[in-house]
């Protein structure tokens, strides 16, 4: 019996220190970045802003892409608890195409794995001008 009581107590004890554990918590401004439709060639970086809502420090520890055409860049240092800090991405808009990428993140927070997304077109000017001009040509006639 004494025993037994001795092992519910040491749950017990062991419960409470996890419950009062410490943790980082990100928070994203938004996890879809909408580039709209941009020409080709043009700037394609964009930042993901984040807070650490926790109230241990938040470290990040890898952000990959789901394609070699979406860079992203990670911070270096660990964001204490109520800083904010940004991850950003360079999209290749060398390629004219539609853009629907991934972005993941690993972290040390509670939800130790965010998935972020961009969207949008790379257009190449040069050649929708002569597209338009042909079919405004057509339904002219």
């Amino acid at each position: 019996m004494k025993k037994l009581i001795l092992v519910l107590f040491i749950g017990l004890v062991s419960f409470s220190m996890n419950a009062q554990e410490k943790l980082a918590k990100i928070e994203f401004k938004e996890t879809t970045i909408d580039y709209g439709t941009i020409d080709k060639g043009a700037d394609g970086v964009r930042t993901f802003e984040f807070t650490n809502t926790g109230d241990a420090p938040l470290i990040i520890s890898k952000v990959s892409s789901s394609c070699g055409c979406t860079v992203p860049k990670k911070p270096k240092d660990p964001i204490m608890p109520g800083q904010t800090g940004e991850i950003e991405v360079k999209y290749d808009t060398k390629r004219v195409m539609p853009i629907r990428k991934t972005i993941t993140v690993l972290s040390n927070a509670e939800t130790p794995t965010v998935s972020l997304k961009i969207k949008g077109e790379v257009i190449d000017p040069s050649k929708t001008s002569v597209l338009a001009k042909k079919e405004k040509s057509v339904m002219e006639q």
